[in-house]
């Protein structure tokens, strides 16, 4: 099981790496922040202070078709916001 599935680059998120030294990933939606603490301090070789997890709900729609009513939705998701000790960074743009 992968528990980290990719890092959340947005306008947001980024602003938040840059002032706080908090990181934002895509997480398995299985994943507690114990096992999300590890992985990170695994993959990226930083020291992890704190995390926080928020689990965002699947978003439905309904569209009308020819065919009549046709209802979906998107996937459920969990995000990590990880925060770094004083000192420490992620450099996500680098090519590994």
């Amino acid at each position: 099981m992968s528990i980290l599935i990719k890092p959340i680059i947005t306008e947001k998120a980024t602003a938040d790496s840059e002032l706080r030294n908090c990181y934002t990933f895509a997480v398995n939606t299985k994943a507690n922040k114990v096992e999300i603490k590890k992985a990170v301090e695994a993959v990226y070789g930083v020291s992890v202070e704190k995390v926080r997890t928020i689990n965002v709900r699947p978003e439905r729609r309904t569209r009308y078709t020819k065919t009549g009513l046709q209802h979906g939705k998107t996937n459920a998701v969990k995000k990590a916001i990880v925060q770094l000790a004083e000192g420490e960074m992620i450099d996500l743009y680098s090519n590994m």
